[in-house]
């Protein structure tokens, strides 16, 4: 950080000179590593102003610090921090107390913590490869559009979007969401329905937070979303398992599991991660079950938008007569990751305990990116990328599912699911073979096979692979393909 101001503090009354306590305070933080090597330091003037001295303590100081090593001067560019202090200088500042967790018991951390897998830092997460799941076509975006959006609205913001404190969200944008959702996908709703969050993930924090208590059963697709699973392991529930086929959840088998479970976690339109879609006949089932349960149904309509072989088939959430759905969706998938805007479709009833958790939890969500979509549905941006998009991943589906025709035999015992809709497939592999140890072969040549076996809880997982297409032009998948059939040596 340029010129950044240190903490550092001076006692005009001490017997230690002033320039001594600046030296010294100087040298404690470059040798504790708080000053980086190379770190810009504010100017003789800056300090001086900033401290209320005399200019001469701080030059003097300064001179002593560059007269030792500590410092360097770099003409017309300012003082830095010295990039060559020795290692053997630098470890002096070692505290005598140990600060690491020591052998003889860890250091103090909440249980709830401790449930949560760490995640999985990885090199391959910072640059994605070809088949990364979740990943749009971002060379398709209209960015110039958007960045006059974003331009007009922090030239010219709106005294409300500045002010407004309301744990909601925009209510510009709320109506948008509202609009766009009951002419796109059936849900019945009002804008103070719905709440803003930062992505699908926060929307499910936020309802496992106002629907279930530790200990709570909770029904949860097999495989399924495994952010999804170690959350709600972290907030202390009993999930059951729920085998998934083609036509989605098994809601018969659900029930003799769990009958009185306190909620079921479903993506009926596009099951994460094999991609059936749940049958009307299931669908009617699982209301009624809730209904009769008194339980609570979570639909996350994740990526519902992409659907290639039909019209996009309605809400889950469009059928319940009785406000047992709790209704999930996200921009971040269908525009670009970083975007991170999501939303709740809560009951009427209910409203008021998820507006008192959003609060509780980060107050409101930020407003500049909800005027701007606002504009950007209001406008029809939004409807025409999505058709265009639509466009764009059904050719890049089709020249997947020929490469895997082609390079994959089902005769040899490979799968491919869920290639109707959605923005990936998945591919089931034949004994043998261990989806992580070829996914972190397949990362070192940069291509991006998400095992499929973490989405599973039983001890014998099936072994796959998850493949997005969104992110991978149509004429690189076929020599992707081949690339993934040399490592699996099939």
């Amino acid at each position: 950080m340029q010129g950044a101001l240190p903490t550092l503090a001076v006692d005009r009354h001490a017997a230690t000179p002033l320039h001594k306590q600046i030296y010294d305070a100087y040298r404690g933080a470059i040798l504790s590593g708080d000053l980086s090597p190379g770190q810009q330091i504010p100017s003789s003037r800056e300090l001086t102003s900033a401290l209320s001295v005399s200019r001469f303590p701080v030059l003097n100081a300064y001179a002593q610090l560059l007269a030792e090593g500590y410092l360097e001067s770099r003409v017309g560019a300012g003082t830095f921090v010295s990039a060559s202090l020795p290692e053997q200088l630098m470890s002096v500042s070692r505290p005598a107390g140990n600060l690491e967790p020591s052998a003889s018991g860890a250091r103090p951390l909440s249980r709830r913590s401790t449930l949560y897998p760490a995640f999985p830092f990885s090199p391959r997460m910072r640059s994605w490869g070809s088949f990364g799941v979740h990943q749009p076509a971002l060379d398709q975006f209209p960015f110039k559009i958007w960045s006059n959006l974003v331009i007009r609205h922090t030239r010219n913001p709106q005294a409300n979007a500045i002010h407004h404190v309301d744990p909601r969200g925009s209510e510009r944008f709320r109506i948008a969401i509202c609009n766009y959702l009951r002419t796109a996908r059936g849900v019945k709703c009002e804008p103070d329905q719905v709440i803003v969050v930062s992505g699908s993930q926060q929307a499910l924090d936020i309802t496992a937070r106002v629907l279930l208590d530790p200990g709570n059963s909770v029904w949860v697709e097999e495989p399924g979303y495994w952010l999804q699973h170690n959350l709600l392991v972290g907030a202390g529930c009993h999930l059951v398992s729920v085998p998934v086929d083609g036509e989605g959840m098994d809601v018969t088998a659900a029930i003799k599991r769990a009958p009185r479970a306190r909620a079921a976690f479903v993506t009926p339109s596009h099951q994460y991660p094999l991609g059936s879609t749940m049958g009307a006949s299931r669908r009617i089932q699982l209301l009624n079950w809730a209904q009769n349960a008194g339980s609570w149904v979570v639909e996350d309509d994740y990526d519902s938008e992409y659907r290639y072989e039909s019209l996009p088939v309605p809400s889950l959430h469009g059928l319940d007569m009785n406000s047992r759905v709790i209704y999930i969706g996200t921009f971040s998938k269908v525009l670009f990751p970083s975007l991170r805007l999501g939303y709740i479709v809560a009951p009427r009833d209910l409203v008021d305990r998820f507006v008192a958790v959003r609060f509780a939890m980060d107050i409101f969500p930020p407003y500049l990116y909800q005027e701007v979509l606002s504009d950007f549905i209001n406008e029809g941006h939004f409807t025409r990328h999505l058709r265009k998009m639509r466009q764009v991943y059904k050719g890049r589906r089709s020249a997947l599912i020929e490469s895997l025709a082609e390079d994959f035999s089902p005769d040899a015992g490979f799968e491919v699911h869920g290639a109707e809709a959605g923005m990936h497939l998945a591919m089931t592999l034949p004994d043998g073979f261990s989806d992580r140890e070829l996914s972190a072969r397949a990362a070192k040549e940069r291509l991006w096979l998400w095992p499929l076996s973490p989405s599973y809880r039983s001890e014998k997982p099936r072994q796959g692979f998850i493949l997005g297409f969104g992110s991978t032009p149509a004429d690189r998948i076929p020599q992707a393909v081949r690339q993934m059939r040399t490592i699996l040596g099939a």
